[in-house]
């Protein structure tokens, strides 16, 4: 009897644990030994054919599909440590009602797919019945606007090429150094018969600001008598010189150069007028449209290509078309590189987390595939494929290059503060050498003062006296 029980406990132990084991080998389909066998559901659509591309191979009777989306989909299978079998089946984008959308490709998981592949954006609603894996790109939803050609010049414009700090920056300095000269050569004009002199109007106070400006853009020779006036006279033409020359350059640039600006700033202007937008049909943006953005559903128009996006902004919203495309930035990318010169994404970038395989909920294949994206995307492979649709390494986020500056921006004091502090203090150093005499007469009165009350008894020799000189400067003589 115990042998009997023994026996039939073995027996029963052995089944628990093959149960077990089936149990743990069906819930992981990943780690099975055989090959996994998968079908694949991938966007039939003729909106980007850079991203997915179906089409019908009449003589094998099956699809083909290629595109980008595809590529790194193959590129991730590849480096799984499982064998993948692909069937690989089509799903038509058809208008933007609840069937045919891509929200309806992704609900067909898992009962007609067991993955998506395509250019099926990461959003919170769609994570309620499937699983994504990590994003393969980055993205975000613009407005895709034209862009206004022209100048918008005023009358005005001529002040433009400075800020208005270096405007009276250039004022002030121009005074300081109108004050020097006329402080170094007050002399001078005391003295009218002294060859070389000037004019004592020309020095006067009332001209202290023209002065420098007339030197500088009429020079005129033996305008100053002094050695020490020359120099800072030298000094404030170097300086003009190159604010002249900056100023003609920037002037030059604001009135020459085709200066690009959005047709639209925001989508406020686009409400507030009345405008019909256009989106991608079947995608995700017509609810961000709706919800978010709060714009009239009767104002926006669905387009399934390229080339309706670019027939509808060419004709603009009074003519039947719209006047902005919503749509994410990988795909606005793609139609500024065929129709780039006349349109320019604008607005704020609503973000989004790109690209991504879904897979039903708490499928055990995402962990999988993300670690496997992760070693395509930190690869070499990654900007192979993107090279190869794309023709650049960055289809993800909206670069600098895409962004038109609608002005030439003003110079501004910053550009020249070190040659405004050069030149203020060689001016300081020139007044200080021309005007040494003001600091030694004292010196001298002091020097006799002290003698007088050192050496009472001795009479003084000499008699210190201050008069002006031969050379049209204050003298220091004895006699």
């Amino acid at each position: 009897m115990a042998k009997c029980f023994s026996c039939l406990l073995s027996w029963f132990m052995f089944f628990l644990l093959v149960l077990l084991q089936v149990q743990t080998g069906s819930g992981s389909n990943a780690t099975s030994m055989g090959v996994i066998k998968l079908r694949v559901g991938v966007p039939k659509t003729d909106g980007f054919p850079e991203f997915v591309n179906v089409v019908w191979d009449s003589h094998e009777k099956k699809y083909n599909v290629s595109g980008f989306c595809m590529d790194v989909f193959n590129a991730v299978v590849n480096l799984l440590p499982f064998k993948v079998s692909l069937d690989v089946e089509p799903y038509a984008i058809e208008s933007s009602e609840s069937a045919g959308t891509y929200d309806s490709l992704v609900q067909q998981i898992p009962t007609k797919y067991d993955v998506v592949v395509g250019d099926v954006t990461i959003v919170a609603n769609r994570s309620k019945y499937v699983d994504f894996t990590l994003p393969y790109t980055e993205s975000g939803v613009t407005m895709l606007v034209s862009v206004q050609h022209g100048r918008h010049q005023t009358m005005w414009i001529f002040v433009r090429p400075f800020s208005w700090d270096l405007w009276l920056s250039i004022i002030l300095i121009s005074t300081f150094i109108g004050v020097v000269i006329l402080i170094m050569e007050r002399n001078v004009n005391a003295l009218p018969d002294q060859e070389g002199s000037p004019n004592r109007r020309t020095l006067s106070a009332v001209t202290i600001l023209w002065f420098p400006i007339s030197q500088a853009i009429l020079p005129e020779r033996q305008v100053v008598a002094k050695n020490c006036s020359r120099f800072v006279l030298m000094v404030w033409l170097l300086l003009a010189f190159v604010l002249m020359q900056s100023y003609t350059a920037n002037l030059t640039s604001i009135l020459t150069l085709d200066q690009l600006r959005p047709s639209f700033l925001n989508v406020n202007d686009l409400i507030k007028g009345g405008y019909y937008v256009g989106y991608q049909t079947g995608s995700f943006v017509y609810d961000l449209l709706v919800q978010q953005l709060k714009f009239n559903p009767s104002k926006l128009r669905a387009y399934s290509n390229i080339s309706d996006y670019h027939h509808a902004l060419k004709i603009g919203s009074q003519g039947g078309g719209v006047a902005a495309i919503f749509d994410e930035v990988p795909c606005l990318k793609v139609y500024l590189r065929k129709f780039g010169s006349d349109y320019i994404m604008t607005g704020p970038t609503y973000r989004t987390d790109g690209f991504g395989f879904a897979f039903p909920l708490n499928s055990n294949l995402t962990a999988h595939f993300s670690r496997a994206i992760l070693n395509v995307t930190e690869s070499d492979l990654m900007n192979k494929i993107e090279q190869k649709y794309f023709g650049t390494n960055d289809i993800g986020g909206q670069d600098e290059s895409t962004q038109m500056s609608s002005s030439t921006p003003s110079l501004t004091i910053h550009s020249f503060a070190g040659l405004f502090v050069i030149t203020s203090i060689a001016t300081l150093l020139t007044l200080l050498v021309s005007e040494t005499v003001i600091w030694q007469r004292p010196i001298l009165m002091a020097k006799a003062y002290s003698q007088k009350i050192l050496f009472p008894g001795t009479p003084p020799s000499t008699e210190t006296r201050v008069h002006p000189s031969h050379h049209s400067q204050e003298g220091i003589e004895a006699v």
